[in-house]
């Protein structure tokens, strides 16, 4: 019987559920409730527990420089991840690309915004609203979109600045700004692609927005960091990315 009760014991602590960890992961705002979908998967498939911190990209790498509790990172962009291996802030050989994010230019109001983006060029409007494009890589995607267009100067004055893609969607959401440049996976989310207008950004108009991941220096060991990093890669995660509108 004890024999029994000890081989019980041996395989109770081989299982996952007994190795299971808790991860800090920070990620980027425009990622929010796909990464809620995926983490609840990942939980239900590993064991593991994952908390979720949700800003913009330039706030956490603040954050991590000066010393956040952050095991991985879901960046906004493919540089912020760089930078932290760079600075020996990440491990080496764990930065990948989890997603591409398309840009869009939404309203809440139908009509408002055509297929090719005539608005801005009429410029009937009030507020323009975009991420901070110091601290958030969708509003540096929208400025890039502007300069494309040739509308940056006359449109200067009417751009009104979320501090991430977040609060910018807000901004258009209440209507405090008529429209503005969004993640395609928030009106996705929300269902606003049918209720409101929207023009998706073609890509030649602003630098791929390459969204990569990266286990920070907090994370190295952490056999939990290391599985989330793979789950990203999964077919079951690739669905829930692809259905918010990301390219893989």
């Amino acid at each position: 019987m004890k024999k029994l009760f000890a081989l019980f014991i041996a395989i109770l602590a081989a299982s996952p559920l007994a190795q299971a960890e808790e991860l800090q992961v920070a990620v980027a705002s425009n990622f929010t409730e796909p990464m809620k979908a995926i983490a609840a998967e990942f939980e239900k498939d590993t064991g593991h527990e994952v908390q979720l911190s949700f800003g913009a990209t330039g706030k956490f790498y603040a954050q991590i420089k000066n010393g956040a509790p952050y095991h991985m990172l879901l960046s906004a962009d493919d540089t912020t991840p760089a930078k932290l291996e760079l600075e020996g802030l990440a491990i080496p050989g764990t930065r990948t690309t989890y997603a591409i994010g398309t840009l869009v230019l939404w309203s809440a109001k139908a009509g408002l915004v055509d297929s090719e983006a005539a608005v801005l060029a009429k410029g009937e409007f009030t507020h323009l609203a975009i991420a901070n494009p110091r601290l958030a890589p969708y509003g540096a995607a929208a400025l890039e979109t502007l300069d494309s267009l040739g509308r940056t100067a006359e449109l200067r004055l009417k751009l009104v600045y979320g501090e991430n893609i977040a609060q910018t969607y807000q901004f258009v959401s209440s209507g405090n700004a008529e429209l503005g440049f969004v993640a395609l996976s928030q009106i996705i989310q929300q269902g606003h692609i049918e209720n409101g207008s929207a023009w998706i950004v073609p890509d030649h108009f602003h630098a791929p927005i390459r969204q990569d991941a990266v286990i920070l220096a907090s994370g190295r060991g952490k056999p939990a960091a290391e599985a989330l990093l793979r789950y990203l890669k999964t077919p079951k995660a690739a669905v829930i990315i692809q259905s918010f509108g990301y390219k893989l």
